[in-house]
Parts: structure tokens; sequence; C-alpha cells
């Protein structure tokens, strides 16, 4: 997977998809639709107009429309990224946290379950585990909540 942000405009995005395509073993471009640290508020702060969902759907139809095969968001807009863009686009969920696990910087986390039922196709776990005491038994947890996800 190669991320690149779809702020950076379609003729970018095309260009990433473009050049990931020459690669030997072509990676799957993923367009950063908006992070997941960011709140309605920071948008507004950044002169981004709208809601968070308005925002990351638009820059996900763009970046579809210059061929990424699927983009990076919260699970609090995947169900509706899933709606409008079908099964066979890819959406990468970052922020995940399993219940009861500190927040950090995260404006829009969300469990690993939550986030699968949500329609996402992959998630990132990273400081739940990496900062855990012992990291595969955290690890291994994780796995546990996302076997029990209703599908």
């Amino acid at each position: 997977m190669l991320t690149v942000h779809a702020s950076g405009g379609a003729r970018m995005l095309h260009q990433a998809v473009e050049a990931a395509a020459q690669a030997p073993k072509p990676p799957l471009v993923l367009a950063v639709t908006v992070l997941t640290s960011l709140s309605d508020e920071d948008l507004s702060q950044i002169g981004i107009g709208g809601q968070m969902q308005d925002q990351v759907l638009r820059l996900a139809r763009l970046a579809r429309s210059a061929g990424c095969g699927g983009v990076v968001a919260s699970a609090h807009e995947a169900c509706e990224l899933r709606r409008e863009l079908g099964t066979d686009f890819a959406i990468v969920t970052p922020g995940v946290r399993p219940a009861g696990a500190p927040l950090g910087d995260q404006a829009r986390a969300v469990t690993p379950a939550a986030a699968i039922a949500a329609g996402a196709t992959h998630i990132v776990v990273g400081r739940p585990i990496i900062a855990a005491a012992d990291p595969a038994a955290a690890a291994r947890a994780i796995l546990q909540e996302i076997a029990l996800a209703p599908k």
C-alpha cells in the first residue's frame, strides 16, 4: 500500500496511480482523506467549511475518479463511504483503539469491532500495541475482538 494525500488534487492522485502501476508489484494506492486526529472544529480552523463527512466523501470521490484503489478514513465515515463507493474500494481505518484504551490525539477513534462493522477493509492499530507492556498480548486481544465482531 502507498498513501498519498487526497488534498493534493486529482492530477497528483492520478500521477501517483500511474507511477505505482510501473512498479514490478504495484502497490494499492490509497488517498488520505481527513486525519483521524481532526474534528469539525479543526476543519473550520484550517479553512474547510462544512461537515467532516462531506469533506471525507468529497475527497474519496476525487480519489476514486483519479484511479486510487481506496482511501484512508475514519470508521465514522466508513458506512457512507462503503454505500457510496461500493465494496471494491479499500477503506483503511487508522485511529483504532481497543475498548478502554486511551484515545491519545485521536478525535475520531473507534474500536476494532466498530471499524470492521462500519465497513473498514483494513485497520491501523499503533500505540495500543507498541506502547503496551506486552505488545504480543495486546495484539492477540485485538485479534480476538476482531474475530468476535459482527460481519
